[in-house]
């Protein structure tokens, strides 16, 4: 390394710098439940209701008390069938010696301790013959035996996927408390980007960077507050971090926080607030750069879009979750390679794989930081560290899409 180069950041320096300047969000807001996926909850949610709120049937079948069922005589004769009971309706007492025809979901009748499904059951006339042995509590569903009463079902901090709102509405939950929304600008820089739908000239690419972010953001219940595509100009650099810092929450860039001329970022950042983190140890992303404009927090990804992916994973989602009151810390899980890398690296990088059935791990064979198809086929991400080969059975600290885009 040259002597007056200064040396790149580590990834857990620069993310334990990153996260202590996220501050919880205090703004709480209520949603109704059809608004509230991808919403973080503000406080614990607990259920005033048992669910099932009375004993049911598992299955269509025949209501019975098993007592009735050691008498002799009514099992060679078989019980009477005294009321039927679908689900919805409300159920009798069941009257002694008798039993119920009973369906999925239908209340238990107080007196019955067991439903036997109908496959083992004989009908002759009205009358069922039972099996000779029915157990406690056979085919019945408990009352609270999914949600009791008074129970926490998702606790402060909770990312609402849509499991959890059926749950929530399973309790009879119209509306639930949620952290406000982060209000996020996304600016794209660099004069060789056009829209989507537009002709495709000499020297321009397509923006696919943008549309990447508004949907990893979408993910985490963000706000796009403000988006556009900015020259490689100062001056127009500068205008637009100043707008997008004055409508939102947190500024995002990508591109323009290099070295190269036209890189007006970095500079433009440093002459409105500070610039805190730049340049890591890390591939794919070392340019990333992470400081305030004012007092609005703001990320500097690179410009490539497989960097831009993976930085915003390892810093932008613990950033916005934190600042959530959730964790943003992945869960990393070791699984073993089926390739070898021997290029050792001076910067902790980060692999495009896909984890096979065996929980082993194929790398994608290009892993530039271009090469935005690799991250479709990829299902993972699994660490390298600085220094280090890899070979064939090496077990890698890996990090699942599944975890990290929820």
């Amino acid at each position: 390394m040259n002597k007056h180069q200064p040396a790149l950041t580590s990834i857990d320096d620069a993310l334990a710098a990153i996260l202590q300047q996220a501050v919880p969000v205090q703004k709480v807001e209520p949603v109704a439940l059809d608004q509230a996926l991808a919403k973080i909850l503000a406080q614990d949610v607990f259920s005033s209701i048992d669910v099932p709120s009375d004993n049911n049937s598992a299955m269509d079948g025949y209501a019975v008390n098993i007592d009735d069922l050691a008498n002799k005589d009514l099992q060679a004769h078989g019980l009477a069938i005294s009321q039927r009971i679908a689900a919805g309706q409300a159920a009798a007492p069941l009257k002694a010696g008798s039993c119920a025809r009973i369906f999925t979901g239908a209340p238990i009748p107080a007196g019955a301790n067991a439903v036997a499904m109908q496959e083992v059951c004989e009908r002759i006339n009205e009358k069922i013959k039972f099996p000779a042995q029915l157990a406690l509590n056979n085919n019945i569903r408990l009352a609270g035996s999914d949600i009791a009463k008074g129970s926490r079902i998702l606790a402060k901090g909770h990312h609402l996927a849509p499991q959890d709102l059926g749950l929530l509405a399973a309790i009879g939950v119209q509306s639930v408390n949620v952290v406000a929304s982060i209000k996020v600008a996304i600016l794209a820089t660099g004069d060789e980007l056009i829209e989507p739908g537009q002709a495709l000239s000499a020297g321009k690419i397509y923006n696919s960077n943008q549309p990447m972010l508004r949907a990893l953001l979408t993910k985490l219940g963000a706000e796009i507050s403000y988006c556009a595509v900015v020259e490689d100009s100062h001056a127009a650099t500068l205008a637009a971090l100043q707008q997008a810092a004055a409508s939102a929450d947190l500024v995002i860039s990508t591109g323009g926080v290099s070295v190269g001329e036209e890189d007006h970022v970095k500079a433009c950042v440093e002459q409105l607030g500070q610039l805190d983190v730049w340049k890591l140890a890390l591939k794919p992303g070392k340019p990333l750069a992470f400081g305030r404009l004012g007092q609005t927090p703001f990320f500097g990804l690179p410009g490539n879009p497989v960097a831009v992916f993976v930085t915003f994973l390892l810093f932008v989602r613990p950033f916005i979750k934190t600042l959530q009151g959730a964790n943003g810390r992945p869960l990393i899980v070791p699984m073993r390679a089926n390739f070898t890398r021997q290029k050792s690296q001076v910067r902790q990088e980060y692999l495009r794989v896909k984890v096979q059935d065996n929980a082993s791990l194929d790398a994608y064979p290009d892993q530039n930081s271009g090469v935005l198809s690799s991250t479709v086929w990829a299902n993972a991400l699994a660490l390298v560290a600085p220094h280090t080969s890899v070979s064939e059975g090496d077990f890698l600290p890996t990090l699942l899409f599944s975890e990290l885009l929820s």
